[in-house]
């Protein structure tokens, strides 16, 4: 009778252990093991490349861009993270019909490149981390590598994908589903964000945020004496919750300065109506916008990425990181609770 009872003792502790385990396997609450994962020396490696003069300033739909839009690929599959479901591949195509009707500008065809991870309980519920990838190409002989805009936030969402795809392998996937969107076209009218949502993949209504980085590897004026800082642009403008969010995660995990000056609707600059997010907000998801500001390179020959601050790209690679998580962990999604303006 007494081994019976030991018996039955110690198959109710392995079933005890493993449900714990199983419990654990579903707990997304910290991301912090994952958010080390994002390193200074990856964003450099790929920022090297991605922001090189073989990519000849990754004018929209020139042959530089289309060779670094490749090597992206290149890094997705290499981190076994594929395209999305109901695509054929890591490509959206743009007709040159599209990226025209607005300025007739003479574009060719182009490419949104996109990459995917499906949620474990809430798949039909899509999460959008996009940057744009074009800049604007070479003039006068000389090439615009565009490091900081946004070379900067199209290896912070490479990397952010890393970092999900090794949580996804150790059973801490994300509940919902994760769409990596890098746009094209974004200097010359946010076009590629502007084709996603008039052409989305993905249903509109169960897209529940976009967070948008465009340029996050620099400092500007304002803060001359310290990269521990972002701009922070649209988070309220739709939803308090999204808001919130940001600012808890921040406080947790990352400490950076949140500066909301760009924020303001009467701000002269109207950032917030300047980068991809923009045309997610318009259809009424929320949308958060991180930045670093300008500064004397923006859009200049001199934007190299000897010139990033690895260490600020990293914090603020992060902090995008562990907000994502919440927005893909959490019980409900953002409410919007302010009027589309």
């Amino acid at each position: 009778m007494k081994k019976i009872i030991v018996l039955l003792l110690i198959a109710a502790t392995a079933f005890s252990c493993k449900t714990t385990q199983l419990a654990a396997a579903k707990d997304n609450s910290d991301p912090t093991k994952y958010m080390d994962l994002i390193t200074e020396k990856d964003l450099k490696t790929m920022l090297y490349v991605v922001a090189s003069d073989e990519m000849e300033g990754r004018e929209t739909g020139s042959p530089g861009q289309k060779k670094a839009g490749l090597y992206m690929i290149e890094q997705y599959k290499n981190n076994g993270i594929s395209f999305p479901k109901g695509a054929t591949d890591y490509y959206q195509h743009i007709p040159a019909a599209f990226l025209n009707a607005k300025y007739k500008e003479n574009l060719p065809d182009s490419e949104n490149i996109w990459a995917y991870i499906e949620g474990s309980e809430k798949p039909d519920e899509v999460l959008v981390i996009s940057a744009h990838y074009d800049h604007v190409g070479i003039k006068k002989g000389e090439i615009y590598n565009g490091a900081d805009d946004d070379g900067s936030g199209t290896v912070a969402v490479m990397e952010i994908a890393k970092a999900f795809a090794k949580a996804k392998k150790d059973g801490h996937g994300p509940k919902r589903s994760i769409l990596f969107l890098h746009v094209t076209g974004e200097e010359h009218g946010l076009h590629g964000s502007r084709y996603y949502s008039e052409n989305p993949l993905f249903p509109i209504a169960n897209t529940i945020t976009d967070v948008n980085i465009d340029m996050i590897g620099r400092r500007d004026v304002e803060h001359a004496n310290t990269n521990n800082y972002v701009y922070v642009i649209g988070a309220d403008r739709l939803s308090s919750d999204l808001h919130n969010l940001v600012v808890a995660q921040n406080e947790k995990y990352t400490k950076v300065d949140l500066d909301f000056k760009f924020n303001d609707p009467k701000d002269p600059n109207h950032f917030y109506e300047r980068s991809d997010h923009y045309n997610f907000a318009k259809h009424g998801i929320p949308a958060v916008f991180f930045f670093n500001g300008v500064h004397a390179d923006y859009h200049g020959k001199g934007d190299e990425p000897e010139k990033i601050e690895y260490d600020a790209l990293t914090k603020r690679t992060k902090l995008a990181f562990v907000v994502a998580w919440d927005l893909a962990n959490r019980a409900e999604r953002p409410v919007v609770d302010k009027p589309l303006k």
